[in-house]
């Protein structure tokens, strides 16, 4: 901890300025979707007012949604003759990103070249003085007969601006920023924070119109390990009073403090210093009474100045215990952050480095804001810390998922002061089975946080062993060399404390309402308290399913399972080009598969392997492959597990050491590592999520079918890999390698991965290819040849498809040849020619008789204009025979009797008909 006169202390900033003070504390940045209510009262008649010297702004809504639009002074009583209030814009109305609200003429005008505007938003990002709208308070937590003198004393701690930033006091009154909104919508609040000093306790919160906090995440501020942090608080419609208050403890304060507790100096054991010695330290004189440290968060202050853990159903700072408000519940952990004794379920002892043996002498010794280790009988003896924890309940959501197995998580701030190769070990155990190493520091390390997943619903066990050297030697010479622990953070603790309540679903009840479980896939509606279940192709975050932003959409090529609790792939994919879709069945690669790196060696010599074991896809998410650990199988009786023993990932890997260099029948598998516990997504592009697959790590493809790149992140987080490690695998189309195909690894790095953090893998496959189609086969019609001709198919060179559609089989068909055609042509032109003929004779012989009738009705005629005596026999009488009185001349040609059939008539009217006498006189002309 920093001396109080060098205390770093919270502050905030904006970015509007750059190349300032970096170093200083705590940022303020803020952007919420915000309206402002004022209203300002007129000052005494002096001066017309000018422009420079008011504002506009908005008075509140009525009942109508209407407003009205009024001047403000910037100082009140300056000056006068405002202008006269105008009708407002509705209360809905807003502008849209890139506009500003020209108060003047109340329009949304684009902004000028170099400025931006966020819209619905505002942003404070210039700290020059108190912006307005803001407001310091200070006051100081001890109440006893002085109190007058103290909050006296703490008028001048508040929050002072700074240019680009605001900062926090560094005395032991507590000072509080405040910013009231009136949010016609639900909007957030984001700024950014610098908070190293853990001597200080720093909390943000929120209130609405009811003064009730909004209790969503705790309301502590982390300290800041790796510089400026941003935080984000969603804010709901209506009225919002936001917080910054920090409160300074000091310990080794030289100022006079209220009188609650006496120190008790002791030599710390075992004393390897001689206080008689020239120059020695005396042990400073014991009684002296100073005040308490605060007590941990869920914890409060008994009148004798002990910590007791809060009643269920209540929360707290360290202080006093307050109770959830109505519709929230009591987030269970535990948080250590202040040091004054060893809490109970933790205890520390010294192992010794050379035989093993457990030493009757403390590891550790507490300090204020953080536990460090203590001097220890030997330089090479361990420094052990163990916290037992009963078990944990974790939410109901959390339980129905069974493939997210995270049940709890362990956070903690550690720092190692080192000057030779020491190492600080964490450990894990189950059920009071021995620990296993799950990370390991070496050397110096700054003060960083690490935090583990805990995936067993069991009483676990938590270790930090630090060994100052290797060595096996006696003595003391790096006494110096120390770690220190300044926080742990447990949460889903049973039977444990809480620092802040979190909104849950209401049930109701005969008693009223009461919290419950929303079923897996739900997320709990902060404003009714209702649950609703997740959109399609979204997940839910299990730990804080608060509000429809708690669903969060699923990546390129996947889905969600059943429960929304992940995303994953079916087994196929569809790609887009610009002729056609091509889609793919991976299917037959949804089995496990494993491959061997190249072999290592270590410095003595012995040979060693990577051994990756992966699962694609399917399986409705499940992670299918399996990495053990049976270095341990021997010490573990039959039919039990070990902790650790095994991990199931999407992606793992595990050192093998082969038969040969064991000496056993079998290789030893140890060290197992999930290198993928979710899918990101499936594309076939080479970056997604801030993950990349170079190409040029692999050979080229030939096929033309570009890659489809499976793209997965760990959840491990190691001091190497502080982003988690991610793993490609690239599934590419080789028609000429069968099902399952082949797996490879990158050939410039033998072991998968180049950086230790990044693994890519190569699955060539025919499987791998596009799903067959119509566009991918040929067809090929034959001629017709004997009455039959042939349909056949081929598939397109190179085949680059697999599955889908089968080839058509050969279809045959019946045909007809040209000599065929001709033949029926020929006969259809005789039949038509025979047709005419017939046609011809009968319409021939027919105008004969229309020729006959037709000089008889000539005949009769003539004879009646002449008035000739009548014929005896002149016409062929009904049922008499043409020949019988009346002959053509049977001597004329067709020809002939056409041409005297069309002759015309005579000059007087009359038509010349032929005629001959019954008795075979000579013709006579009529």
């Amino acid at each position: 901890m920093a001396k109080p006169d060098h205390s770093h202390h919270p502050s905030a900033r904006g970015r509007g300025r750059t190349g300032r003070r970096t170093h200083r504390l705590l940022r303020l940045l803020l952007w919420a979707g915000t309206v402002f209510q004022v209203t300002q009262g007129t000052g005494p008649e002096l001066h017309a007012c000018k422009e420079s010297e008011y504002h506009y702004e908005y008075t509140a809504c009525d009942s109508t949604g209407s407003r009205w639009r009024v001047a403000v002074p910037h100082t009140p009583g300056l000056c006068t003759s405002l202008p006269d209030p105008v009708k407002g814009t509705e209360c809905s109305f807003s502008c849209n990103a890139g506009e500003f609200l020209d108060m003047k003429d109340q329009s949304c005008k684009p902004c000028a070249e170099g400025r931006y505007s966020l819209g619905t938003g505002i942003r404070f990002d210039e700290w020059d003085e108190l912006p307005h709208g803001f407001a310091s308070l200070s006051a100081n937590l001890e109440m006893d007969e002085s109190a007058a003198e103290s909050t006296e004393n703490c008028t001048s701690s508040k929050w002072v601006p700074h240019g680009d930033y605001i900062a926090s006091n560094t005395d032991e009154c507590t000072a509080t920023l405040m910013y009231a909104v009136n949010l016609k919508q639900s909007g957030t609040v984001n700024f950014e924070y610098y908070y190293p000093d853990a001597s200080i306790i720093f909390e943000f919160f929120v209130q609405n119109d009811q003064c009730q906090p909004n209790a969503d995440d705790s309301r502590w501020m982390k300290s800041t390990e790796k510089g400026w942090e941003f935080h984000s608080v969603e804010l709901n419609r209506g009225n919002n009073v936001l917080y910054w208050r920090t409160t300074a403890f000091s310990v080794w304060s030289k100022v006079s403090k209220p009188v609650l507790t006496q120190l008790m100096y002791k030599w710390a054991k075992p004393k390897i210093c001689g206080e008689d010695l020239e120059g020695a330290v005396k042990l400073p004189t014991s009684g002296v009474k100073t005040r308490c440290p605060p007590c941990n968060p869920g914890f409060f202050k008994t009148s004798n100045s002990t910590c007791e853990p809060c009643p269920y159903g209540s929360y707290s700072n360290g202080s006093d215990c307050t109770h959830c408000p109505a519709g929230t519940e009591p987030a269970m952990g535990f948080e250590y952050k202040w040091w004054n004794t060893l809490p109970s379920n933790m205890e520390t002892t010294v192992l010794s480095g050379i035989n093993f043996e457990y030493k009757g002498l403390t590891g550790w010794e507490v300090a204020g804001d953080h536990i460090y280790t203590a001097v220890g009988a030997s330089d090479n003896d361990f420094m052990i810390l163990n916290l037992v924890v009963p078990g944990f309940r974790p939410p109901q959501s959390v339980m129905a998922d069974t493939e997210n197995k995270e049940v709890a998580r362990i956070t903690f701030v550690f720092e190692t002061i080192c000057s030779v190769n020491c190492e600080l070990y964490f450990m894990v155990g189950m059920n009071s089975r021995t620990n296993t190493p799950v990370e390991t520091w070496k050397g110096s390390k700054g003060k960083q946080s690490y935090t583990y997943t805990i995936e067993e619903n069991a009483t676990m066990s938590f270790t930090w062993a630090f060994q100052r050297t290797t060595l096996h030697e006696t003595g003391r010479k790096y006494t110096n060399d120390v770690a220190k622990i300044y926080s742990i953070n447990i949460t889903n603790v049973m039977d444990g404390v809480a620092s802040y309540c979190r909104p849950c679903a209401l049930e109701a009840s005969d008693l009223g309402s009461s919290c419950t479980s929303c079923p897996a896939g739900y997320y709990i509606d902060r404003d009714s308290g209702t649950c609703h279940a997740c959109p399609p192709n979204t997940i839910l975050k299990a730990h804080q399913p608060y509000g429809a932003q708690a669903c969060l959409p699923c990546g390129p090529g996947t889905k969600n399972n059943k429960i929304h609790s992940l995303c994953y792939n079916d087994c196929t994919f569809s790609r887009n080009a610009s002729t056609r879709i091509f889609n793919y069945n991976f299917s037959a690669l949804a089995n496990t598969v494993s491959l061997a790196g190249g072999p290592s060696f270590t410095s003595k010599g012995l040979k060693y392997f990577h051994h990756f074991t992966l699962s694609l896809c399917g399986n409705q998410g499940k992670k299918m492959s399996v990495c053990t650990d049976n270095v341990t199988d021997l010490r573990i009786p039959e039919g039990e597990s070990g902790f650790s023993k095994s991990i199931v990932a999407y992606v793992c890997q595990a050192v093998i050491i082969p038969p040969e260099v064991t000496g056993y029948k079998a290789g030893v598998s140890s060290q197992p590592v999930s290198l993928a516990d979710r899918l990101v997504g499936v594309s076939t592009d080479t970056t997604l999520d801030g993950i990349t697959s170079p190409a040029e790590l692999f050979h080229p493809e030939t096929s033309g079918t570009p890659d489809v790149i499976f793209f997965f992140r760990s959840n491990d987080v190691t001091q190497s890999c502080s982003s988690g490690r991610s793993t490609t695998i690239r599934v590419r189309c080789n028609p000429l390698k069968a099902v399952p195909g082949s797996l490879s690894l990158p050939s410039s790095c033998s072991d998968g991965t180049c950086d230790g953090c990044n693994f890519h893998f190569l699955w060539e496959s025919v499987a791998a290819c596009p799903l067959c189609s119509a566009a991918d086969y040929h067809t090929f019609v034959s001629s017709c040849v004997a009455g039959i001709q042939k349909t056949t198919y081929v598939w397109r060179e190179p085949k680059i498809c697999s599955g889908g559609i089968s080839l058509p089989e050969q279809r045959v068909t019946i045909c007809k040849t040209i000599d065929f055609w001709l033949k029926v042509g020929i006969s259809a032109g005789t039949c038509t020619a025979i047709l005419l003929t017939v046609l011809t004779c009968y319409f021939w012989k027919k105008n004969q008789k229309l020729e006959y009738k037709y000089s008889k009705l000539v005949m009769n005629a003539t004879l009646k204009d002449c008035d000739l005596p009548a014929a005896d026999s002149c016409a062929i009488m009904e049922g008499e025979d043409v020949e019988d009185d009346l002959i053509f001349t049977s001597k004329k040609s067709l020809f002939g009797k056409i041409k005297s059939f069309t002759s015309k008539r005579t000059p007087d009217g009359f038509d010349s008909v032929p005629l001959k006498t019954s008795s075979g006189g000579p013709d006579m002309d009529l």
